[in-house]
C-alpha cells in the first residue's frame, strides 16, 4: 500500500463548477467570489466575509485591520503552524508564546493573564486540529484587559463551542482551504467578522489598496495582491454544500482509529468528544507516551514510510524554529508545549481513506511500538 498523509476530495460537481467558470470571461473578483463569501457568512453566522488567497493572508489582514503594529504584543501558542506568529512579524509586532492545555492542545486560559503587559493588544486563539479552544474563559480575560480576540480557525471549519460555530466569537476570525483541510479551494482563505470597518479595510487591502471609487489605478492604502480567483471560489462554493457530510465522514474515520488504537499501551489518543464542543476533525494526531524520546517518533515516521505509510509531526514549536531564535519574541513557561510536541504523530487522515488502510496503519504502528518496547 501507498497511503498519503492527506489527500483532497474532489467530486464531479466540483470539476463541473470550475470548468463552468473557465467558460466565462470573469476569472477574478466576480460572482463566484461573492457567492463564496455569502455562503460562509450564512454558515458561520457573521455579518461579513472576505475571501483571499490563503489563511495566512487572511490572518495578516486581521492584524492590519485591527491596527496591531510595531512593538505591540500578541499572545499566541507556540504549538501551532508558524504562520500564526509570522503575520505578527510582518507588522513588527511581538509574539508572546503561551503554553497549551495538555488535553485539547489549545491555549491554556490559566496561563494567559501572566503573559499580559501594557503592550498586549490581542490574543490569537488557534482551534488546534479542529478542537475548539476554551472560548468562554479566553473571551472573559480579553474583556477584562480590553484585548482583541482573533480566532485562527484555519483547521476548524464546522467546529462548535456551546452550539455556536467557531469563527463567530472573536473580533475577527480566519479559515484556510489548503488541500488538506475539511474543504479545499486549492489555495485560499477567508476572514470573517461582524465589524464593518475591519471588513471594508480587508477588502481594500486584499486588492492592492484600491478603494470603491472605481478608478483602477487609484490606491488609498498600502495593499497587497491577496486576491483569490473565481476558479478557487467556485470550488469552495461547491465543496461547502457537502461540508456536513464531510464532517460526519471525518468523525467516523477518527472513531475507526480510536477503536483500533485505544488499547495500544504506547500511545495517548486525542479525545473523540469533549463537553460543550463539536470537533471538526482536521487531522488525527496521537502522542507517544512520555517514556519514549523524540528519536523514537522519528524512527516510527521513517519505518512507517518504508511500509508505504506517510506520517508527520504536528507541530514543531514555533519558538524553537531557526527563523525565531534571533527574532523578537517573548516566551512564557512552555513545559507542555516542549514535552508534547516531540512526541506527536499525525496518521494518514483524509475523506476517502478506507477501513482496510486504517487497519494496515494501526497494525503496522502497533508492531513498531511492540518492537520498541522489547528493545527498551
Amino acid at each position: 500500500m501507498k497511503i498519503p498523509l492527506s489527500a483532497p476530495d474532489i467530486a464531479e460537481a466540483e470539476v463541473a463548477a470550475v470548468t463552468a467558470v473557465l467558460r466565462t470571461p470573469r476569472l477574478s473578483l466576480g460572482p463566484q467570489l461573492e457567492e463564496f463569501e455569502q455562503s460562509i457568512t450564512r454558515y458561520i453566522g457573521t455579518s461579513h466575509a472576505v475571501a483571499v488567497n490563503s489563511g495566512t493572508s487572511a490572518l495578516h489582514l486581521c492584524i492590519r485591520a485591527l491596527g496591531i503594529s510595531e512593538g505591540d504584543e500578541v499572545i499566541v501558542p507556540s504549538f501551532a503552524f508558524i504562520a500564526v506568529a509570522n503575520v505578527l512579524r510582518y507588522e513588527r509586532a511581538v509574539p508572546v508564546f503561551v503554553d497549551i492545555d495538555p488535553q485539547t492542545l489549545n491555549l491554556d486560559p490559566a496561563r494567559i493573564e501572566e503573559a499580559i503587559t501594557p503592550r498586549t493588544r490581542a490574543i490569537i486563539v488557534v482551534h488546534t486540529f479542529g478542537c475548539p479552544a476554551a472560548l468562554d474563559e479566553i473571551l472573559e480575560i480579553a474583556r477584562r484587559h480590553q484585548l482583541f480576540v482573533i480566532e485562527d480557525a484555519c483547521e476548524a471549519l464546522g467546529a462548535q463551542f456551546d452550539g455556536r460555530k467557531v469563527g463567530s466569537f472573536g473580533h475577527a476570525a480566519v479559515f484556510g482551504f489548503y488541500p488538506n483541510k475539511q474543504i479545499t479551494t486549492g489555495e485560499g482563505g477567508m476572514l470573517v467578522t461582524n465589524d464593518s470597518n475591519v471588513a471594508a479595510l480587508a477588502r481594500k487591502l486584499r486588492n492592492q489598496g484600491r478603494g470603491d471609487s472605481g478608478e483602477r489605478f487609484e490606491h488609498e492604502e498600502l495593499g497587497y495582491n491577496y486576491r483569490i480567483s473565481e476558479l478557487n471560489c467556485a470550488l469552495g462554493v461547491t465543496q461547502l454544500q457537502r461540508l456536513e457530510r464531510i464532517l460526519e465522514t471525518r468523525e467516523s474515520i477518527a472513531r475507526e482509529y480510536q477503536l483500533r488504537l485505544e488499547n495500544e499501551p504506547g500511545l495517548l489518543l486525542p479525545a473523540i468528544a469533549l463537553p460543550r464542543r463539536r470537533i471538526s476533525w482536521f487531522v488525527y494526531v496521537v502522542r507517544l507516551q512520555e517514556r519514549f524520546a523524540a528519536s523514537h517518533c522519528d524512527q516510527i515516521i521513517q519505518e512507517m514510510a518504508s511500509q508505504g505509510i506517510a506520517c508527520g509531526r504536528y507541530f514543531a514549536p514555533i519558538h524553537l524554529q531557526p527563523a525565531y531564535r534571533s527574532q523578537p519574541h517573548r516566551c512564557m513557561t512552555l513545559a507542555h508545549t516542549e514535552s508534547i510536541a516531540p512526541r506527536t504523530l499525525a496518521l494518514p487522515f483524509f475523506n476517502r481513506i478506507s477501513v482496510e488502510q486504517i487497519e494496515y496503519i494501526c497494525h503496522t504502528l502497533g508492531e513498531l511500538l511492540r518492537t520498541m518496547r522489547e528493545q527498551a
